[in-house]
């Protein structure tokens, strides 16, 4: 959250929206949060397209936590 805080313009954006009525700062924070929602139900869909084409692929594998850990463990071995 810092890295926004520190952009030029940031600070003149949020007086600007104080500076308009409570309601349409209200409809402001609807509309932001349904954009995110989108935003996140679309990274969500790409990341199951992509799981669904690694498993078509034949490079998901399947396995116990400690199958995981194992295998985790060789990983960092080599």
């Amino acid at each position: 959250m810092s890295e926004v805080m520190e952009r030029p313009g940031f600070q003149e954006l949020i007086e600007s929206l104080e500076a308009l009525p409570i309601e349409d700062r209200e409809m402001l924070v609807e509309i932001i949060n349904k954009r995110i929602i989108e935003q996140r139900r679309e990274r969500l869909v790409a990341d199951m397209k992509e799981s669904l084409e690694a498993c078509r692929r034949g490079e998901v594998h399947t396995g116990t936590v400690d199958d995981l850990l194992k295998d985790l463990e060789e990983d960092l071995r080599e």
